[in-house]
């Protein structure tokens, strides 16, 4: 079996990914997706699956449909893929799908929002980009002035994509959120990101630890992994008063810090889910 690697950087996730097919006796063809040249009458398919790792999104979301169009399996789906872009997709399709995940709602110009905020309970509230990884751009939202302020900017300095206002309710958590690892709907392993600021991305300084693998998490995972398609998958989770509560999932996710302090293999799990 030959595994097609689509990267653009090659971070620390995918060094891990090449030692673990290796170990497996499994060849990784490296495909620099930032040097192809996407044609389906010329291009020359010579691996079995297709595995997206790339830094950027759009880059790897037309890769993966290239991929997909000529036939050749993809992880993940472009399906899976493209929902877990879109965090409105998301959790349109979760709620559908009666998974606990934050209330929300999205508009397109500030008395919307007003009324959107007062549907929701009422400030604070976080405003975030549909699209986006790595906790940025998203505010915290504590009153009207804020709001207002946020919102001028987003519609003046803003890509088209970001005049989409998605917002979500705020809801305190212990210092921490979860990160759980899902692969195929099982869940092997979870973190912690741990932090005293409200945003508690790895990516912003959060510290990683341990989280146990309970059987509530695990269902929970279970069922959004089935909502959304299934594949290779971190969901993030928030601890609430009302219980476990789904807030992203992500499709090409980082795992570097989830493998140390959980000493489970993702690396290994990811390659071993492409074999399958």
């Amino acid at each position: 079996m030959r595994i097609g690697l689509l990267h653009s950087t090659i971070r620390a996730e995918e060094k891990l990914l090449i030692e673990a097919a290796q170990a497996r006796n499994i060849e990784l063809k490296l495909i620099d997706i930032r040097k192809e040249i996407f044609n389906p009458d010329t291009y020359q398919i010579n691996f079995d699956l297709a595995l997206d790792r790339s830094v950027s999104t759009t880059k790897g979301m037309h890769a993966v449909r290239f991929f997909e169009n000529l036939g050749v399996p993809t992880v993940n789906k472009y399906a899976v893929s493209s929902l877990c872009v879109d965090k409105f997709a998301t959790s349109l399709v979760l709620q559908r799908n009666r998974i606990p995940v934050l209330k929300f709602a999205l508009v397109f110009d500030k008395d919307r929002a007003l009324e959107a905020i007062e549907q929701l309970g009422g400030f604070p509230v976080v405003l975030k980009p549909t699209h986006g990884s790595w906790g940025r751009l998203i505010s915290k939202v504590n009153d009207q002035n804020a709001l207002e302020a946020v919102l001028e900017h987003k519609q003046v300095l803003g890509s088209p994509q970001h005049k989409a206002f998605y917002i979500q309710e705020y809801t305190e958590k212990p210092e921490r959120d979860i990160r759980a690892s899902v692969i195929d709907g099982k869940t092997i392993c979870a973190i912690y990101r741990n932090s005293s600021h409200w945003i508690t991305n790895t990516a912003l300084g959060a510290k990683a630890t341990n989280c146990s693998v309970t059987k509530e998490l695990t269902e929970l995972c279970r069922r959004a992994s089935e909502a959304i398609g299934g594949g290779v998958l971190a969901i993030d989770i928030f601890e609430t008063e009302e219980g476990l509560k789904v807030n992203e999932i992500n499709h090409t996710m980082e795992f570097k810090n989830s493998e140390k302090p959980t000493g489970v293999s993702i690396s290994g799990a990811i390659i071993d889910y492409c074999i399958k």
